[in-house]
């Protein structure tokens, strides 16, 4: 079946074309949302909200991207959200603490991608650390590049802007990462 058949049939609340979407994208979507957020409740939560999202508003779905890219976009927006939410968290917590004069504690990454091998788990969590520092445009085409393997031009449609822009974010994201893990492996190497 094509895709614009397998559409109609989703906005026509077919139950057996929602499940076929949602089984054969779930990990994908997890994995990009894990990729960003770097924490595996949330990632399932965000990962829920896409799919509930998407059987919600599939009557608005524009046939200008294919339902991939739409799905991605969807995951982006839902982590970027959850982000800002989490640094304005962050941000009143430390105002707290300065009242308080506790330490804060920085956050450490509760998960570990399903894509690194258990030999690399330490470097793959310097990695996630530098990325979670990355701007948010650099962190998501990054993520989108290197974790989800997605080409520059479904990158592209997913933020929105052209390829030469998602190429610019790739290399700042790439010096940022360059300088930002210059300290790591100095000490580890």
């Amino acid at each position: 079946m094509n895709e614009p058949e397998f559409i109609a049939r989703l906005q026509q609340g077919d139950e057996t074309a929602f499940s076929q979407l949602v089984d054969g994208w779930k990990d994908r979507v997890f994995n990009t949302a894990l990729g960003l957020i770097q924490h595996h409740e949330d990632a399932e939560d965000i990962t829920q909200e896409v799919f509930i999202s998407v059987w919600k508003s599939i009557d608005e779905y524009r046939a200008d991207a294919g339902i991939g890219t739409w799905l991605y976009r969807i995951t982006v927006s839902r982590s970027l959200d959850l982000m800002r939410k989490k640094k304005a968290r962050k941000r009143f917590a430390f105002l707290k603490l300065i009242w308080r004069s506790e330490p804060e504690l920085e956050e450490i990454p509760d998960f570990i991608h399903p894509g690194v091998q258990l030999e690399r788990k330490q470097d793959a969590a310097a990695l996630f650390a530098a990325v979670r520092k990355l701007p948010d445009q650099q962190r998501i085409a990054y993520s989108l590049q290197k974790v989800e393997g997605l080409p520059y031009t479904e990158i592209a449609l997913i933020l929105e802007t052209t390829v030469p822009a998602v190429e610019s974010l790739l290399q700042r994201a790439k010096q940022n990462l360059r300088k930002s893990l210059a300290t790591y492996y100095g000490k580890n190497k």
